[in-house]
């Protein structure tokens, strides 16, 4: 395996190669980023078990499952816009981003969300050697202080809501979400297809079944208006860029999901900063997190993502100077890729029947909870659909529903 990549560089049918699996983990990675519900670590295990039955080099393998995890992290937004059923990562942004729909400013999010995710490739070619030199460095330090970090995120988020009723139903959200979690996520929950964990009901449930409730008496998805961004370049580049540091930090601590990093940046975001700031910002962690986790894998030899825990699990190797190579080319196409699919998959939502469209969706999250992870995901889907209502009764935001990851990192971290 060359480590400077200089045969590829130098031999056209190689090169050829490279760039026919880079390809087939864009599509992949789209087909996975536009299917409601539906998470790229899901589709990792896929690949990773069919790896061993593929005549090609090992690391050209790799590089399509990174490949596909940069393009998920672009194209997971279009159906958290115009569905409202999020991915694990986007988990956090589905009501911020379901509002600019209804507002008829659906275009305009899908571009946002792809500026925020494309700061991240920025940020990685500014920050990555130096930020991972650093890391290295104080990682100790760091690990031993993620439960005071995390806890003092979830605090600030509850704090900073408006009203004392809004408060209360922070605090019951955070609260029970984190039963949830503390309770359900190392349940073992098996199903017909392997890579399915407890994290796709309870996300599922949490945060996309009760938008799809709420849509069933809705009027659909109205009219768009045009692709413009109201908020300045700069503006939407620097939330972009807020979410791609908190999402490259997080890449190296254990534990610590994207979606927990998308919280940390909200915390530092100004309080009017809007729903196109929430988007920017969690498009931005999505995909630093993707990107920063392969340099984390280099530093650190530990895996921090799902797609990187099935590629060890496979025994890939990662050729870093092709890996990056493929990332940069998933990101380009993916930024082109995210406005052109967004606006005709927001075209083809709104012309549908919402009941239907609802409830045909629904029935596709709990198709898909079924297959990964049997009966007992169906279960604790239902459960946490009942929990992820609470929001809604008191008026308050959602993200607190990360407490089903806040809580549990919290307090597993403070007692050992």
């Amino acid at each position: 395996m060359d480590v400077i990549g200089v045969r590829i560089a130098t031999d056209p049918g190689a090169a050829a190669l490279s760039l026919g699996f880079v390809g087939a983990g864009i599509v992949f990675g789209a087909m996975s980023g536009l299917t409601p519900g539906l998470h790229v670590n899901t589709v990792a295990v896929l690949m990773a078990a069919v790896a061993p039955e593929v005549p090609a080099p090992p690391h050209l393998l790799g590089v399509s499952m990174l490949a596909a995890g940069i393009t998920h992290s672009f194209l997971d937004v279009v159906p958290t816009l115009a569905i409202g059923v999020p991915d694990a990562a986007m988990s956090v942004s589905a009501l911020p981003g379901h509002r600019l729909v209804m507002g008829g400013r659906g275009r305009e999010a899908l571009r946002v969300s792809a500026v925020g995710s494309g700061s991240a490739i920025a940020a990685a070619a500014v920050f990555g050697i130096p930020l991972t030199l650093f890391m290295q460095s104080v990682i100790t330090t760091l690990d031993e202080s993620i439960p005071y970090v995390v806890g003092a995120i979830a605090a600030f988020l509850i704090l900073t809501e408006r009203g004392r009723l809004a408060k209360v139903g922070g605090l019951l959200s955070l609260l029970t979400s984190g039963l949830l979690g503390l309770g359900l996520l190392d349940v073992t929950a098996g199903g017909l297809a392997p890579g399915g964990d407890t994290l796709l009901p309870l996300l599922s449930g949490l945060f996309g079944i009760p938008i799809l409730v709420h849509a069933y008496g809705g009027a659909g998805v109205p009219p768009q208006g045009g692709p413009t961004v109201v908020a300045s370049p700069r503006r939407t580049l620097g939330w972009g860029i807020v979410g791609a540091i908190s999402g490259a930090l997080v890449a190296y601590l254990p534990g610590v999901s994207a979606a927990v990093a998308a919280a940390l940046s909200f915390s530092v975001l100004p309080a009017a900063s809007g729903d196109r700031a929430f988007v920017a910002t969690v498009s931005g962690v999505n995909t630093s997190n993707t990107i920063f986790a392969v340099f984390a894998l280099v530093a650190l030899d530990t895996p921090r993502t799902g797609v990187l825990v099935a590629i060890e699990n496979a025994a890939l190797p990662i050729n870093l100077p092709l890996v990056l190579g493929g990332i940069v080319l998933a990101a380009a196409v993916s930024f082109v890729l995210v406005p052109l699919v967004g606006d005709v998959y927001l075209t083809a939502v709104g012309r549908l029947d919402p009941r239907r469209l609802s409830v045909g969706v629904g029935a596709l999250v709990v198709v898909l909870v079924g297959v990964f992870t049997g009966p007992i995901g169906v279960g604790i889907l239902l459960v946490a659909s009942v929990v992820g209502m609470v929001p809604n009764h008191f008026g308050t935001r959602r993200v607190h529903l990360m407490g089903v990851l806040l809580v549990p990192i919290t307090l597993r971290g403070l007692t050992g």
